[in-house]
Formats: C-alpha cells, sequence, structure tokens
C-alpha cells in the first residue's frame, strides 16, 4: 500500500432526487436526522442555536450526535452556498465537502474528505473508518430520499453492526 493516499478521498453516488432537495438533506438539521444523524444542533456565530427547520450558514458551528454511539462530533460549517456545496470541518481538522450535481435522472453527490492526519491512529480511525462510514451513509442518504426506507440500526442490542 505504499501508493496509497492516507489523507484524502472521495465517494460519488447518484439519487434519484433533485438537487435542491439533497442539498436540504445535508443543510437542515430536521432532514440531516433522517438519513445521517440521531440528533443535529447548530448554532449561530453569537452561538444562539439555530431551529430544526433553519438551513446552515457559512460560520455556523455543530453539534452532532449518531445512533448508538456515545459520541459528539463538533465542527464548524466554512461553506454553505444555499444550492450544491457545503463543506464543513470533521474529524478534527479534516475537512469534508458535499457538492450535488444535476443529472438527467435526478443527482450526483460527491462527497470528499481531505486534510487527514498521516498518524497511524489516524489512519485507521479517520482514513479508513470515516470511508467506511461515509461509504454507508451515503448509500442511507439514497435510501431514503428514493424509497423511504431508513437503513440505520438504532436497535442497541444489536451491535456492532455495518449499518451502525
Amino acid at each position: 500500500m505504499k501508493n496509497f493516499d492516507w489523507t484524502q478521498f472521495s465517494r460519488k453516488i447518484a439519487v434519484q432526487t433533485e438537487p435542491q432537495t439533497l442539498y436540504n438533506a445535508w443543510a437542515i438539521p430536521s432532514e440531516i436526522e433522517k438519513w445521517f444523524l440521531s440528533d443535529a444542533q447548530y448554532y449561530d456565530a453569537s452561538r444562539n442555536q439555530k431551529s430544526k427547520a433553519t438551513a446552515i450558514e457559512a460560520g455556523d458551528t455543530y453539534e452532532w450526535q449518531w445512533h448508538l454511539w456515545n459520541v459528539t462530533e463538533k465542527g464548524t460549517i466554512t461553506k454553505a452556498n444555499g444550492s450544491d456545496h457545503i463543506q464543513f470541518t470533521f474529524a478534527g481538522n479534516c475537512h469534508v465537502d458535499v457538492s450535488i450535481a444535476p443529472y438527467d435522472k435526478g443527482s450526483i453527490v460527491t462527497l470528499s474528505q481531505t486534510n487527514i492526519p498521516t498518524d497511524e491512529k489516524s489512519k485507521q480511525n479517520i482514513r479508513l473508518g470515516c470511508d467506511r462510514g461515509w461509504s454507508f451513509y451515503l448509500v442511507n442518504l439514497k435510501s431514503v430520499y428514493e424509497g423511504g426506507l431508513d437503513l440505520r440500526n438504532k436497535d442497541a442490542d444489536l451491535q456492532p453492526m455495518l449499518n451502525n
């Protein structure tokens, strides 16, 4: 694996849904909770909590929690253009870019995570772990927005599983 890039990765998925619907799936707390998180809290620059129905903006901060994981991820929204691009910090100082492009049957969602440290713990937990996690959650995004089926495991008696 000497030519393996430990510092970044990208994943793409086609979703038969309009680009704005998918942008909102990332940008509105109540929507991102449908397919990705158990709880999404956003705060404006003055640290006022935003409504679950209010779209994020650049400069907002977030606190995210997942089903069956006792971890709170904190970061900053660095870009949010209202239509097709969101960028945020994640897993420390990593950057995640989400771009949404139309195609004839819906949209292509591209997620890239960059600035991944190259120490052994980051290689395992961030590069490999986040790649695996984002891959599942992008499939779940497709499932929820194309057919309404949430694939996440929410049963504490069934862990660890592929879908949590």
